[in-house]
Parts: C-alpha cells; sequence; structure tokens
C-alpha cells in the first residue's frame, strides 16, 4: 500500500528575498535565459506564495524586478548575449530566421536584439538561411539525403517539413531539388 504521505503535493514555500535570490541563481546556474523569462519564472514562484500564503503581489513584484535589474547591471543576465548564443545553437540545428524569432520573443526577447544577433550571425559570407535549411534537410534525411528511389515519392512532404520549420517557399524548393548532399556544400549554394 502507498504511503499517503508520500503522494499529498508539498505546499511551496513562502517567497522570501533570500529564497528568491537563491530561487534565481539556481536556475542561472542551470540554464541560459533572457531577463524576461527570468523574470516570469520567478513571479510564477510568488504567484505560488500568494495563492498558498496570502503574501503581498506587490512586494513579490519589487523582489524580481530588483533582483532582474540587479542582475542585469552586474552583466550575470545579459539578453544580447543570451540571443547570439540561441541564434547561433538554432542555426546550426537547421531553424530558419522565422522560426528564431518567434522562439526569443517567446522568451522576452526585444525584437531589436533579436534582428541585432541575426544580422551578426550572417555577417560571415555565407547564406544563414540556406545553411540552416540544408542543416535540417540533412539532420532529418529530405530530400537529397533521402535514397533516391523515395526523393520523387515524398517531395511534397519534403517541402511540407522546412514550410513547417518556417522557411519560404523558393528555400524549400532549392534545397529539396539539390542534386546530391555535395550540392548542398557547395559554396554557390549557400
Amino acid at each position: 500500500m502507498a504511503n499517503p504521505s508520500a503522494t499529498r503535493k508539498r505546499k511551496p514555500r513562502k517567497v522570501t528575498a533570500k529564497s528568491l535570490e537563491r530561487a534565481a541563481l539556481f536556475y542561472l546556474e542551470r540554464f541560459a535565459t533572457s531577463a524576461e523569462n527570468l523574470r516570469r519564472v520567478l513571479m510564477r514562484r510568488v504567484e505560488r506564495s500568494v495563492h498558498f500564503h496570502g503574501t503581498d503581489r506587490e512586494a513579490g513584484a519589487g523582489l524580481v524586478d530588483g533582483l532582474v535589474a540587479r542582475y542585469l547591471a552586474s552583466g550575470l543576465l545579459d539578453d544580447r548575449a543570451y540571443a547570439e548564443g540561441r541564434v547561433r545553437t538554432m542555426r546550426r540545428r537547421g531553424s530558419s530566421a522565422r522560426l528564431i524569432r518567434l522562439k526569443l520573443r517567446q522568451k522576452g526577447v526585444a525584437d531589436d536584439v533579436v534582428a541585432g544577433a541575426l544580422a551578426d550571425h550572417a555577417e560571415d559570407g555565407t547564406d544563414p538561411e540556406a545553411a540552416a535549411a540544408a542543416a535540417l534537410a540533412r539532420r532529418r534525411r529530405l530530400g537529397p539525403f533521402r535514397p533516391p528511389a523515395e526523393r520523387q515519392e515524398k517531395r511534397e512532404k519534403d517541402l511540407a517539413a522546412l514550410a513547417r520549420a518556417g522557411f519560404s517557399y523558393d528555400m524549400a524548393r532549392r534545397v529539396i531539388e539539390a542534386p546530391s548532399p555535395e550540392d548542398l556544400a557547395d559554396d554557390e549554394f549557400l
């Protein structure tokens, strides 16, 4: 028979300045994040404390805002560096600029910071959108990465996969219709 105390859900602790700071630092140890996302994470903790303990929501929000401002001033939080890191990672995995903008907007990164990070990533001379589309095709085994017998049969499905990933029809068509994987790595394609 199960232990009834083990199945009972624990009540969250009451929020204090010290507990919020510990939670914020623990979160930052594990995850790179934006200022707005850290604010959301900490505010969820405050909301739970308000619900269970009746603490003051405005006081908790003030503590959260103070922590975020202090971490921004000290450099512990940097939306620009976070955006640049996410752009590099997502491009390598095959994400389109459209998807990157969406994901970073969801994390609370300002549009101008996202645009700057995307522009910085595009300065290396190659077309980052084409390189990302080729990376996604390689990872998902689409287009030229399929066995030749399946390519024509799966063409529409491959185009749809790239479209869902946020790539334009022209870019998806260029990748899917490439004669071979080596052609995708060619400088003319990128």
